[in-house]
């Protein structure tokens, strides 16, 4: 069974920093591209930050253009695990954080392109 779990939301202050991490299982996702969303509510699921594979043990990171500088995603393949480094977060990052799983080449970025999704975990900023 494949499941993808998130942890490490909650409550911070404007400014503060949170680590979220998604810990995959049930497959090999070596080769798969791996990516945050997050969705607030009335908006759409939108892309955070991804890493894609572009072979070997290299993955290529890519962003939203807004979430640029701020949020940093790594991946470490050998625990099958995928993370979101966000600092400098504002009252406007209050959502709900996604991990998910496409196997898609190319960068997928869009809700529909990934396959597996994790349950979501809850950041709220505080102003």
């Amino acid at each position: 069974q494949v499941q993808l779990i998130e942890s490490g939301g909650g409550l911070v202050q404007a400014g503060d920093s949170l680590r979220l991490s998604c810990a995959a299982s049930g497959r090999a996702f070596s080769t798969y591209a791996m990516g945050w969303f997050r969705q607030a509510p009335g908006t759409e699921r939108e892309l955070v930050a991804a890493t894609n594979w572009i072979g070997a043990s290299t993955y290529r990171a890519y962003y939203a253009d807004s979430m640029k500088g701020r949020f940093i995603i790594s991946r470490d393949k050998a625990k099958n695990t995928l993370y979101l480094q966000m600092n400098s977060l504002k009252p406007e990052d209050t959502a709900v954080y996604y991990c998910a799983a496409s196997s898609r080449s190319g960068t997928p970025s869009v809700r529909n392109e990934y396959d597996y999704w994790g349950q979501g975990t809850q950041v709220t900023v505080s102003s």
